[in-house]
C-alpha cells in the first residue's frame, strides 16, 4: 500500500495523478512505507537509520531542479535556497546535507544498488529498480 500525501502550497494539483514525487528506495528493501515526519527527519539528518538500522543516505536534485524546488517547499514549506543556514550550522557539527544527484536517473540507479538509499523522483519515472514508500504532491508556483 502507497501512502499519498497532499501538501497544498497556494494552489496545489488536486491529485497524485500525473504531478507528483514517488519517494523511493531500492526494491530489496523491507520497507513499506514512510511517514512525512520521518521522511522530514531523514532529510534533515535528525533520522540516520531506518527500521531495520540500516544508515540512511537521503538523496536530493540540484538546487535548481524543479523536482527539488516541490520537494522542498512540500516537505518543509521551504525553497532549497532558504535551508542555507541550517545545513551551514550542522555541517560546522559535522553533520552533511543529503548528497546530490544530477537527475531522476542518477537517483533510481543509486537507489537500486545501495542499501539505505532514498530518494525522489516524477512517479512516472518510477520502474522495477525501485520501490514507492510514499507519494507526494508537487505544490504549484505561486
Amino acid at each position: 500500500m502507497t501512502l499519498c500525501i497532499a501538501y497544498f502550497v497556494g494552489f496545489a494539483r488536486p491529485s497524485c495523478a500525473d504531478e507528483s514525487l514517488a519517494i523511493v528506495v531500492g526494491h530489496a528493501s523491507t520497507l513499506q512505507s514512510l511517514s512525512l515526519e520521518t521522511l522530514k527527519r531523514v532529510y534533515l539528518r535528525k533520522n540516520l537509520l531506518d527500521s531495520a538500522g540500516t544508515r540512511w543516505i537521503p538523496l536530493n536534485l540540484p538546487t535548481d531542479h524543479e523536482l527539488r524546488q516541490g520537494f522542498s517547499l512540500a516537505l518543509f514549506k521551504k525553497l532549497p535556497e532558504d535551508q542555507e543556514q541550517y545545513w551551514n550550522e550542522l555541517y560546522f557539527q559535522g553533520i552533511n546535507p543529503p548528497d546530490v544527484l544530477a537527475s531522476e536517473e542518477a537517483v533510481l540507479r543509486f537507489v537500486d544498488i545501495t542499501p539505505g538509499a532514498i530518494g525522489y523522483v516524477r512517479k512516472r519515472s518510477v520502474d522495477k529498480r525501485v520501490k514507492i514508500l510514499t507519494i507526494i504532491v508537487i505544490p504549484e508556483s505561486r
